[in-house]
């Protein structure tokens, strides 16, 4: 896939996505966004009938959406679109994004089990939910952190002479 990526769009896909490479778990939440989220969509669109409407709705715009946004990030990430955007501004709107679809995800989830019919596709659908939410903001949590640990830009100390330091403070 990544080879006929590449040669369609001239951009080489397979040398990292413009994406740090990760290591254990954390190298498979951006998987996990997107996967947790499609499920939940299916799961909501198996739904046949629901008697308060509003929460299945409400759940179906919200998991569509995370999972649009967060290919949307993947296709930034991927593409020659990454080289030509200052990365600074693509990894804080990553973080935000990724922080505000946790939270509304969170909120739809609670909606919709509040308000579902209790089949098993609604149950499989809020189960789905509330675990794409716990990935999107673990997801954001980690970015903050990551974001902490890198190194913060300081302007160079003055130099001083070295004969400034062996000269008496009252002199």
């Amino acid at each position: 896939v990544f080879r006929l990526l590449s040669f369609s769009s001239g951009h080489d896909l397979s040398q990292g996505c413009g994406i740090e490479p990760r290591v254990g778990l954390h190298a498979h939440r951006g998987v996990c966004l997107r996967l947790l989220s499609l499920l939940a969509f299916i799961c909501e669109e198996v739904v046949s009938q629901c008697t308060l409407c509003g929460g299945l709705y409400f759940f179906e715009f919200v998991s569509c959406s995370a999972f649009l946004l967060s290919l949307l990030i993947l296709v930034v990430y991927c593409t020659p679109v990454y080289d030509h955007v200052d990365t600074t501004k693509v990894k804080q709107s990553d973080f935000y994004i990724t922080l505000g679809t946790g939270g509304v995800f969170l909120l739809a989830s609670i909606i919709f089990v509040s308000t579902h019919d209790r089949t098993k596709a609604e149950i499989a659908a809020t189960v789905f939910g509330f675990l794409a939410s716990i990935m999107f903001l673990s997801d954001a949590v980690f970015k903050f952190l990551e974001r902490q640990q890198e190194p913060q830009m300081r302007k160079p100390e003055a130099t001083r002479r070295a004969g400034a330091l062996t000269e008496p403070l009252n002199a």
